[in-house]
């Protein structure tokens, strides 16, 4: 097996530290809405799907109109909230640097909104890092595969060279259904026997133990 061409790599949970806020953010939603806010640990199951269908994931049956008021409410909470953005996991900035020091293509396959996602990297800076990325309100929510293959057809690579990275049973169900190896995170919103139980390449517990990951060793 020889080098990864391109890591896909997930972002909240996975690079960004963002999974308590975004748990926060939508219990003040449902709240503002009307509605009884979920158990925490049900939000952050939800983490990694697009905004509607975690919301209606987690109320099940709602109606449209009351989801549109969810959805207004997260998202007004969330901008707000960013006035302090999140930071990176210990680890990550150098991580990223280093993968482009050694010219390994990077992007980024998420759940947030194009909008979102844009903010966050003009705030931060980090977009420079990645050459393509695709996010949940223009290719569909996880783990609908569709990112990673609309990933995969712009730049030009082959499944057996890419990687995604994530930290949800949604990357890596994605993953596995764009034939794309996986490597689970569990530093993230899902548990480690979650991830599990979708059969990734690999699990790992630390920022540093990824790097080995994506310069497999030749094999004879």
């Amino acid at each position: 097996m020889g080098e990864r061409e391109l890591i896909i790599f997930d972002w909240d949970g996975t690079l960004m530290d963002s999974t308590e806020r975004i748990v926060e953010c939508m219990t003040g939603a449902a709240v503002d809405a009307g509605l009884r806010p979920c158990p925490p640990e049900a939000m952050r199951g939800i983490i990694g799907l697009g905004l509607p269908e975690a919301i209606r994931t987690l109320w099940p049956g709602i109606g449209e109109g009351q989801l549109e008021r969810v959805r207004g409410c997260y998202s007004r909470r969330f901008v707000e909230a960013e006035r302090e953005p999140c930071s990176l996991f210990p680890g990550i900035a150098e991580m990223l640097a280093m993968l482009q020091a050694q010219q390994t293509r990077m992007a980024v396959a998420t759940g947030k909104s194009r909008r979102g996602l844009e903010r966050i990297w003009r705030q931060s800076g980090l977009g420079e890092y990645f050459v393509a990325s695709r996010c949940s309100d223009e290719s569909g929510s996880k783990p609908h595969p569709a990112m990673v293959e609309e990933i995969l057809h712009e730049t030009g690579v082959a499944r057996d060279r890419a990687l995604v990275v994530g930290d949800t049973t949604f990357d890596l169900e994605m993953a596995r259904r764009a034939r794309v190896e996986a490597v689970g995170v569990t530093w993230g919103a899902h548990p480690r026997h979650r991830l599990l139980e979708q059969e990734p390449l690999a699990l790992v517990d630390e920022v540093h133990e990824l790097p080995a990951l994506f310069r497999p060793v030749e094999t004879a």
